[in-house]
C-alpha cells in the first residue's frame, strides 16, 4: 500500500510538472529527470537489499536493468508513433507520460494474473519458457526497416468511429471545442497507440522478468520504475538509439537466456536434474544479473563500433 501510494505522489507530481511546463523537453530536463528516477530505483534496491530477506536485491535489480533494457527498444515505436502523427513537440512529453501510465496500470493485471499462474502450477514455466525462446528468434530474425503502421490498426480504427475526434491538434490539449461542439483531439489516438504499444511489449517482458523472480511484488516494482523512466529517456538518446544498431540482437540473446533458464528451472521442478549424462545447471540470480549486464554492454560497444566504421566509410 505505501509503494502504491508513493509511486501514485510520484506520477502526480509528474504530471504537474508537465502541466506547468510551456517549452519542450530540453536536454537538461531529460538528464535530471532520468537521474532523479534512476535514483529512486537506487533507493528501493538498497532498501530491499537492507530490509528484505532472501535475494530480493538482487532480484530486483536483474530485473529492473532487464525490464529497462527491454523498454529501450520501445522506444523506437513511440518515435514512429510520433512521426506518423506527427505531434507536436511541446505536446510529446504529456502524451508520452499518460500513455505509459495506461499501460503500467494494464501491465499490473498481467503480472499479478501470472503470479498466480506459477504459483498455482509450475508448468507454466514451460509455457513462459517457450514464447521467451520463440520471441528471441522472432526478434533476432525480424527487418529493423519494418515498421508497424498504427494508422490500420482496428482498435484505433474503431476509436474513431465511435469519439467525436477533431481532425487536427489544439497544442497539447486533450479536448477541444470546434463551434459549439466539444471535440477529443487526436492526442487521444495517440495516447491509445503508445498504451497498446506498450502492453504488446509487455508480452515478451513480463515473462523475462518472471525467470529471474516470481515475486510479483519485485515484478511490479522494477516494471513501474522502468516504465516511468522510459520517458525522459526518449528525449535522452533520441539521437543514440540511430547508432545502436544491434539493440534488437542484444536484447533476443537476452530473451533467449532467460527463456532456457525459465526450461531449465521447470525441469528442475519436475524432479529432472539431468539430460543423458548431462547435468542441468542452476542458474543464479547474480550469474543471470551479470549475463544481462555484459549483453547489452558487449551490444552497445559493438553497434557504435559498427557506426562509426560505415560513417567513415561514407566520408
Amino acid at each position: 500500500a505505501l509503494t502504491v501510494f508513493a509511486l501514485v505522489a510520484i506520477i502526480v507530481l509528474d504530471l504537474t510538472v508537465i502541466a506547468r511546463r510551456q517549452r519542450t523537453v530540453t536536454t537538461k530536463d531529460a538528464v535530471r529527470w532520468v537521474l532523479v528516477y534512476i535514483g529512486l530505483a537506487v533507493v528501493f534496491a538498497a532498501g530491499l537489499f537492507i530490509f528484505a530477506p532472501g535475494s530480493s536485491g538482487q532480484e530486483f535489480v536483474a530485473g529492473y536493468i532487464t525490464e529497462y533494457s527491454l523498454s529501450v527498444d520501445n522506444l523506437f515505436v513511440f518515435m514512429i508513433i510520433m512521426t506518423r502523427f506527427s505531434v507536436p513537440a511541446l505536446a510529446q512529453d504529456k502524451v508520452l507520460y499518460i500513455g505509459i501510465v495506461l499501460s503500467l496500470v494494464l501491465r499490473a493485471v498481467f503480472i499479478f494474473a501470472g503470479a498466480a499462474a506459477i504459483a498455482a502450477a509450475s508448468w507454466v514455466f514451460y509455457i513462459l519458457g517457450g514464447f521467451l525462446i520463440y520471441t528471441a528468434v522472432q526478434l533476432a530474425l525480424e527487418d529493423p526497416d519494418d515498421e508497424p503502421d498504427f494508422h490500420n490498426n482496428a482498435v484505433l480504427r474503431f476509436m474513431h468511429r465511435i469519439l467525436p475526434i477533431s481532425e487536427d491538434y489544439d497544442g497539447r490539449r486533450l479536448v477541444t471545442r470546434e463551434g459549439k461542439r466539444r471535440m477529443l483531439t487526436p492526442l487521444v489516438i495517440v495516447i491509445a497507440a503508445i498504451g497498446m504499444a506498450n502492453v504488446v511489449f509487455a508480452l515478451d517482458s513480463i515473462p523475462a522478468i518472471f525467470g529471474l523472480t516470481s515475486d510479483a511484488y519485485i515484478i511490479f516494482t522494477a516494471n513501474a520504475l522502468a516504465l516511468m523512466g522510459l520517458r525522459q529517456l526518449y528525449f535522452l538518446i533520441e539521437g543514440l538509439l540511430e547508432k545502436v544498431v544491434y539493440l534488437s540482437k542484444g536484447l533476443a540473446v537476452i530473451l533467449g537466456f532467460i527463456g532456457v533458464k525459465l526450461v531449465i528451472e521447470a525441469l528442475h521442478h519436475s524432479h529432472l536434474d539431468h539430460v543423458g549424462s548431462f547435468q542441468l545447471p542452476e542458474i543464479g540470480i547474480v550469474t543471470s544479473l551479470l549475463f544481462i549486464v555484459v549483453t547489452l554492454a558487449i551490444t552497445t560497444v559493438v553497434s557504435l563500433l559498427k557506426t562509426n566504421r560505415d560513417r567513415a566509410r561514407s566520408e
